[in-house]
Protein backbone atom coordinates (compact mmCIF):
# COMPACT_ATOMS: atom_id res chain seq x y z
CA UNK A 1 0.00 0.00 0.00
CA UNK A 2 1.19 3.24 -1.19
CA UNK A 3 1.72 6.38 1.07
CA UNK A 4 -0.93 7.98 -1.04
CA UNK A 5 -3.59 5.29 -0.07
CA UNK A 6 -2.94 5.69 3.44
CA UNK A 7 -3.19 9.44 3.17
CA UNK A 8 -6.59 9.79 1.14
CA UNK A 9 -9.31 7.82 2.23
CA UNK A 10 -11.19 6.31 -0.22
CA UNK A 11 -15.20 7.30 -0.84
CA UNK A 12 -17.70 4.81 -0.14
CA UNK A 13 -21.33 5.10 -0.41
CA UNK A 14 -23.94 3.12 1.44
CA UNK A 15 -27.29 1.67 0.23
CA UNK A 16 -29.23 0.63 2.97
CA UNK A 17 -33.51 0.01 3.94
CA UNK A 18 -33.31 -0.94 7.23
CA UNK A 19 -32.30 -0.51 11.09
CA UNK A 20 -29.11 -0.69 9.82
CA UNK A 21 -27.15 -2.77 12.73
CA UNK A 22 -24.83 -4.40 10.55
CA UNK A 23 -23.74 -1.37 9.07
CA UNK A 24 -22.88 0.14 12.16
CA UNK A 25 -19.61 -1.93 12.65
CA UNK A 26 -18.36 -0.26 9.24
CA UNK A 27 -19.72 3.73 10.88
CA UNK A 28 -17.54 2.49 13.96
CA UNK A 29 -14.89 1.11 12.37
CA UNK A 30 -14.50 5.12 10.53
CA UNK A 31 -14.97 6.80 13.63
CA UNK A 32 -12.98 5.14 15.89
CA UNK A 33 -9.59 6.38 15.72
CA UNK A 34 -8.22 2.71 16.64
CA UNK A 35 -10.79 1.51 13.92
CA UNK A 36 -9.46 -0.67 11.21
CA UNK A 37 -10.53 1.39 8.35
CA UNK A 38 -10.28 4.86 10.65
CA UNK A 39 -8.88 7.00 7.66
CA UNK A 40 -8.46 4.94 4.67
CA UNK A 41 -12.54 5.23 3.65
CA UNK A 42 -14.76 7.48 3.96
CA UNK A 43 -18.57 7.31 4.12
CA UNK A 44 -19.47 9.84 1.55
CA UNK A 45 -23.29 9.27 2.10
CA UNK A 46 -25.65 6.75 3.54
CA UNK A 47 -28.98 6.52 1.07
CA UNK A 48 -32.02 5.06 1.94
CA UNK A 49 -34.75 4.55 -0.12
CA UNK A 50 -36.86 4.32 2.99
CA UNK A 51 -37.84 7.63 5.03
CA UNK A 52 -37.97 5.47 8.38
CA UNK A 53 -35.27 3.68 8.20
CA UNK A 54 -32.88 3.09 11.52
CA UNK A 55 -29.70 3.07 9.34
CA UNK A 56 -30.48 6.87 8.68
CA UNK A 57 -30.60 7.74 12.93
CA UNK A 58 -27.31 5.40 13.09
CA UNK A 59 -25.76 7.36 9.99
CA UNK A 60 -26.52 10.86 11.12
CA UNK A 61 -25.19 10.37 14.62
CA UNK A 62 -21.99 9.20 13.30
CA UNK A 63 -21.46 12.30 11.48
CA UNK A 64 -22.47 10.79 7.97
CA UNK A 65 -24.59 12.79 5.47
CA UNK A 66 -27.89 10.97 4.23
CA UNK A 67 -30.28 10.88 1.52
CA UNK A 68 -33.41 9.88 0.99
CA UNK A 69 -34.60 8.50 -2.26
CA UNK A 70 -38.38 7.18 -1.83
CA UNK A 71 -39.42 5.10 -4.95
CA UNK A 72 -42.84 5.97 -3.60
CA UNK A 73 -42.11 9.26 -5.15
CA UNK A 74 -41.22 8.25 -8.76
CA UNK A 75 -43.76 7.62 -11.25
CA UNK A 76 -41.73 4.88 -12.53
CA UNK A 77 -38.68 2.94 -11.24
CA UNK A 78 -36.40 3.67 -13.92
CA UNK A 79 -36.71 7.33 -12.75
CA UNK A 80 -36.02 6.46 -9.45
CA UNK A 81 -32.97 4.35 -10.48
CA UNK A 82 -31.90 7.16 -12.43
CA UNK A 83 -32.19 9.14 -9.59
CA UNK A 84 -30.25 6.84 -7.35
CA UNK A 85 -27.72 6.25 -9.64
CA UNK A 86 -26.90 10.07 -10.54
CA UNK A 87 -26.36 10.37 -6.56
CA UNK A 88 -24.05 7.52 -6.15
CA UNK A 89 -22.13 8.84 -9.24
CA UNK A 90 -21.47 12.66 -7.26
CA UNK A 91 -19.38 11.38 -4.84
CA UNK A 92 -17.63 8.87 -7.63
CA UNK A 93 -17.09 6.33 -5.27
CA UNK A 94 -14.48 3.87 -4.37
CA UNK A 95 -16.87 1.09 -3.54
CA UNK A 96 -20.55 1.23 -2.73
CA UNK A 97 -21.75 -1.03 -0.21
CA UNK A 98 -25.44 -2.55 -0.33
CA UNK A 99 -26.37 -2.80 3.59
CA UNK A 100 -29.57 -4.24 3.87
CA UNK A 101 -31.05 -2.52 0.77
CA UNK A 102 -34.24 -4.06 -0.25
CA UNK A 103 -34.63 -3.08 -3.98
CA UNK A 104 -33.34 -4.78 -6.91
CA UNK A 105 -30.71 -3.02 -9.18
CA UNK A 106 -30.80 -3.15 -12.71
CA UNK A 107 -28.04 -4.37 -14.74
CA UNK A 108 -27.31 -1.26 -15.62
CA UNK A 109 -27.16 0.05 -12.01
CA UNK A 110 -24.57 -2.71 -10.58
CA UNK A 111 -22.22 -2.76 -13.78
CA UNK A 112 -21.80 1.30 -13.36
CA UNK A 113 -20.81 0.87 -9.88
CA UNK A 114 -18.63 -1.75 -7.72
CA UNK A 115 -21.07 -2.87 -4.95
CA UNK A 116 -20.60 -5.42 -2.31
CA UNK A 117 -23.11 -6.89 -0.24
CA UNK A 118 -23.46 -9.22 3.01
CA UNK A 119 -26.07 -11.93 2.89
CA UNK A 120 -26.82 -14.58 5.96
CA UNK A 121 -25.92 -18.07 4.24
CA UNK A 122 -22.96 -19.49 2.32
CA UNK A 123 -24.18 -18.80 -0.98
CA UNK A 124 -24.05 -20.22 -3.20
CA UNK A 125 -26.40 -21.77 -0.91
CA UNK A 126 -29.78 -20.36 0.14
CA UNK A 127 -29.96 -16.96 -2.04
CA UNK A 128 -32.80 -14.24 -1.36
CA UNK A 129 -34.52 -12.62 1.05
CA UNK A 130 -35.24 -15.59 3.25
CA UNK A 131 -31.97 -17.22 3.53
CA UNK A 132 -32.01 -17.89 7.48
CA UNK A 133 -34.92 -19.40 7.33
CA UNK A 134 -34.41 -21.81 4.51
CA UNK A 135 -31.57 -23.05 6.11
CA UNK A 136 -33.32 -24.10 9.01
CA UNK A 137 -36.27 -25.67 6.92
CA UNK A 138 -33.16 -27.29 4.92
CA UNK A 139 -32.17 -29.49 8.17
CA UNK A 140 -28.30 -27.83 7.66
CA UNK A 141 -25.67 -28.30 10.52
CA UNK A 142 -24.03 -25.50 9.12
CA UNK A 143 -24.61 -21.77 7.88
CA UNK A 144 -22.69 -18.47 8.24
CA UNK A 145 -22.75 -15.01 5.74
CA UNK A 146 -20.88 -14.31 2.68
CA UNK A 147 -19.50 -10.84 1.95
CA UNK A 148 -19.54 -10.77 -2.02
CA UNK A 149 -19.65 -8.37 -5.23
CA UNK A 150 -23.11 -7.79 -6.75
CA UNK A 151 -24.22 -8.67 -9.98
CA UNK A 152 -26.95 -8.57 -12.06
CA UNK A 153 -28.18 -11.98 -10.42
CA UNK A 154 -30.10 -12.35 -7.13
CA UNK A 155 -26.98 -13.39 -4.46
CA UNK A 156 -24.80 -14.62 -7.97
CA UNK A 157 -21.82 -11.71 -7.26
CA UNK A 158 -18.30 -13.09 -6.69
CA UNK A 159 -17.63 -14.09 -3.40
CA UNK A 160 -14.80 -12.10 -1.62
CA UNK A 161 -15.48 -13.95 1.95
CA UNK A 162 -17.56 -16.32 4.09
CA UNK A 163 -17.75 -16.97 7.92
CA UNK A 164 -19.15 -19.72 9.07
CA UNK A 165 -21.10 -21.04 12.13
CA UNK A 166 -23.00 -24.06 13.12
CA UNK A 167 -26.70 -24.39 14.15
CA UNK A 168 -27.68 -24.92 17.23
CA UNK A 169 -30.37 -27.39 18.45
CA UNK A 170 -33.67 -25.98 17.88
CA UNK A 171 -32.58 -22.54 17.84
CA UNK A 172 -35.21 -20.18 16.58
CA UNK A 173 -34.70 -18.36 13.25
CA UNK A 174 -34.58 -15.05 15.26
CA UNK A 175 -31.94 -16.66 17.15
CA UNK A 176 -29.71 -17.78 14.13
CA UNK A 177 -29.73 -14.44 12.62
CA UNK A 178 -28.92 -12.24 15.48
CA UNK A 179 -25.84 -14.85 15.64
CA UNK A 180 -25.10 -14.30 11.80
CA UNK A 181 -25.14 -10.67 11.69
CA UNK A 182 -21.99 -10.59 14.59
CA UNK A 183 -20.16 -12.47 11.86
CA UNK A 184 -21.64 -9.72 9.35
CA UNK A 185 -20.19 -6.79 11.71
CA UNK A 186 -17.16 -8.66 11.63
CA UNK A 187 -17.16 -9.77 7.25
CA UNK A 188 -17.94 -6.46 6.21
CA UNK A 189 -15.27 -4.56 8.16
CA UNK A 190 -12.31 -7.01 7.38
CA UNK A 191 -13.40 -7.87 3.61
CA UNK A 192 -13.58 -3.67 3.11
CA UNK A 193 -10.27 -3.96 4.51
CA UNK A 194 -9.15 -6.69 2.57
CA UNK A 195 -10.48 -5.10 -0.40
CA UNK A 196 -8.22 -1.71 0.40
CA UNK A 197 -5.16 -3.56 1.33
CA UNK A 198 -5.09 -5.53 -1.61
CA UNK A 199 -5.10 -2.01 -3.84
CA UNK A 200 -8.60 -3.25 -5.47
Amino acid sequence: MSDDQSKTPRSVVLLASGAGSVAQSLFDSVTDRAGALHGKITITEVISDNPRAGILERAAKSGFPTRVIAFSEYAARAAWEEELAAQVAKHDPWLVVSAGFMKILSPNFVNRFRIINTHPSLLPSFPGSHAVRDALAAGVHETGCTLHFVDSGVDTGQIIAQRRLEVLFQESEEQLHERIKVLERELLVTGILGLFQGGN
